[in-house]
């Protein structure tokens, strides 16, 4: 029997597109406040805002469009018309209701793996937000279990293989965040599989551990029914 019992997949930007979408909206706030400052300069405030509002907020758009509309009143000294503000309200509820376009061999690799391994969702953010996209995505009855947890950490993912019958390393997490999705795996001793987006948030940015022996780098989820079957 192979090694890895459990496989854990990342949800936004693993399984599907949700970085675009943030991208896209932080191009329309530059645009909304043009004339106050340089796009720069707005960039670097609107990280240091989601920053030091994660432990307020949380992941997701919700804290995203608060973050952006602390950053506007700050770079206006508190002068920022009402209508950017309801325009960045509104293109936060736009975000919440995009359609979900699933990334390239996703449903068929989960389909491919379901007969051999307990397959989890384990994803962070916003309750109502992820349980929307997993639910348009199609994909929610391909799961053997779903955690949505505000954060990922150590802890958090050895509570979820142990409650879902296996030790840590029984265990393999699937996702495009060194920070979140490997590390704290392979900390506990499970497995780890990088997938790299071409969009990735600057708070997800971490070195790779490559000389690690239980992490893994695919391009995309092609990749992996063939990588979990090689391991003995």
């Amino acid at each position: 029997m192979p090694q890895v019992r459990l496989v854990g997949f990342d949800a936004d930007d693993t399984l599907w597109h949700n970085e675009r979408f943030f991208r896209l909206t932080q191009d329309h706030f530059a645009g909304l406040l043009a004339d106050y400052a340089p796009r720069d300069h707005l960039e670097e405030r609107l990280l240091e805002a989601e920053r030091r509002n994660l432990g307020h907020y949380g992941f997701g758009v919700k804290g995203f469009i608060l973050s952006m509309i602390e950053t506007a009143i700050e770079v206006t000294d508190g002068r920022v018309p009402a209508s950017i503000i309801r325009e960045l309200i509104s293109a936060g509820q736009d975000m919440l209701s995009h359609p979900i376009e699933l990334l390239p061999h996703a449903r068929a690799t989960i389909e491919a793996l379901s007969p051999d391994f307990r397959i989890l969702l384990i994803t962070k953010g916003d309750l109502l937000d992820q349980e929307r996209k997993l639910a348009q995505s199609g994909l929610g009855d391909l799961f053997d279990g779903v955690e949505i947890v505000s954060h990922k950490t150590a802890e958090v993912y050895a509570d979820i293989f142990n409650r879902h019958g296996h030790v840590p390393d029984q265990a393999m997490m699937v996702g495009n965040s060194l920070k979140s999705d490997v590390l704290p795996v392979l900390e506990i001793g499970g497995w780890g599989v990088h997938i790299p987006h071409d969009l990735t948030w600057a708070l997800e940015h971490q070195t790779s551990p490559r000389n690690h022996s239980r992490f893994h780098e695919i391009i995309d989820l092609g990749g992996l029914t063939e990588l979990l079957h090689s391991i003995p």
